[in-house]
């Protein structure tokens, strides 16, 4: 007799399981923990049983086309059994190989290769605006258009550069993807083009004499934090990132030396950078010394010495100053460097190993640390005398030794 849905409502668990048929081969497996549909059925001289899913989340009516179906299929001499275990492995597999799994993956990979700072950004860009829309997606099912419609959302905000950059990211996670045999092909390089074009701004910055004099003794004369003021003088001393300087350890200086060596887990290309110091910079570091050399830090957090400065910090004391965003910021310091070092005729080579920008040549980058460092130690001396001059408003003449 064909069961009824009321029937399946009243049945209730006994001592030992039971069975209520449905026919060919169907019935509902009653015990303590639940019911269950199952189907019994031969396939080449051996009984099987395959399960067909849970009561009520299966009901009456879905489990008679799941038997039908696997009648189908054994009609055409399948064991539905292995055919729902294909199933099950291709649905783990497709979560496995989701957007957001093969990403979070590459990320692990790549962790160890970045910057603190560099690693929180990317996986919280990637969190914000790609894992909503792709994270649950097949990484192999995505295509060019449907990653578009994704990027469009960012620059649909104004935020034309993220929306570059994130396609970067995704691109990564899709060559990543390939490499693994989880994709074909990065989508990602069929958007050249596609997105909106990003207008270059540099960095604002001072690079008039006059007014960099006029910075300095602004600087000079900073009536907030003594620990801000020290590190808003040494900044155009030492040109270094801004993160990298707030983040500066004593344990990496060596006055007596006058040198700062930063280690290459801090730098931006991740290779160690040498700073010579010149003589005002070491005076600098001397008297914050007194107030911070106990710690960990030379410019701590103002609330915990367990902790770097805020990155807002310096562009804050530069806003107290007067100098709106558009007119100079912490990272300005190295804009003005390069400028004014290119212009006085200082070789371009000592400068960009002084600003650590990119090496080409990856296995020469990790040795190079120390490139041009006698013609560099020259150039931060002379540099330090050029502001000290501008600071006392005096009119400096470009002092390279020839």
């Amino acid at each position: 007799m064909a069961l009824t849905d009321t029937a399946i409502r009243n049945a209730k668990p006994a001592e030992k399981p039971y069975k209520l048929t449905h026919g060919k081969g169907l019935y509902l497996l009653v015990n303590s923990t639940g019911r269950y549909w199952r189907l019994d059925y031969r396939f080449a001289g051996k009984r099987k049983t395959l399960a067909l899913g849970v009561y009520p989340d299966v009901t009456l009516a879905n489990a008679r086309e799941r038997r039908d179906d696997a009648r189908k299929l054994l009609a055409n001499g399948t064991d539905p059994s292995l055919v729902m275990t294909a199933r099950k492995r291709a649905t783990r597999q497709s979560a496995e190989n989701n957007f957001e799994a093969v990403a979070r993956e590459w990320y692990a990979k790549k962790l160890p290769t970045w910057a603190a700072t560099t690693a929180k950004k990317v996986i919280r860009q990637l969190e914000k605006d790609i894992f909503p829309w792709l994270g649950n997606r097949p990484i192999k099912d995505i295509f060019a258009p449907e990653l578009l419609d994704t990027l469009r959302r960012i620059e649909s905000r104004g935020a034309l550069e993220l929306a570059h950059r994130v396609r970067e990211y995704c691109g990564m996670v899709f060559r990543y993807a390939v490499a693994t045999g989880r994709a074909e092909r990065d989508p990602s390089r069929d958007l050249k083009g596609a997105l909106s074009p990003v207008k270059t701004n540099h960095h604002p910055t001072v690079t008039d004499p006059k007014k960099i004099g006029e910075l300095l003794r602004a600087i000079n004369g900073y009536s907030g934090s003594f620990v801000t003021k020290c590190a808003l003088q040494l900044a155009p001393l030492v040109f270094v990132r801004p993160g990298e300087l707030r983040c500066a350890e004593w344990e990496e200086f060596d006055l007596d030396a006058a040198e700062w060596r930063i280690p290459g887990e801090k730098m931006k290309m991740r290779g160690k950078h040498i700073v010579p110091l010149s003589r005002q910079a070491v005076e600098i570091l001397q008297a914050t010394h007194l107030l911070t050399g106990s710690g960990r830090y030379v410019f701590p957090s103002v609330r915990t010495s367990a902790r770097p400065m805020s990155e807002n910090t310096v562009n804050a004391a530069l806003r107290r100053m007067g100098y709106e965003k558009n007119e100079m910021t912490g990272h300005g310091f190295r804009s003005m460097a390069s400028t004014l070092l290119h212009e006085q005729g200082w070789p371009h080579e000592a400068i960009e190993r002084q600003l650590a920008h990119a090496e080409r040549n990856k296995v020469s980058a990790a040795y190079n640390y120390a490139e041009h460092l006698l013609k560099r130690r020259e150039m931060m001396e002379a540099w330090a005398e050029y502001l000290h001059g501008l600071a006392a408003g005096a009119k400096v003449v470009n002092i390279r030794k020839v």
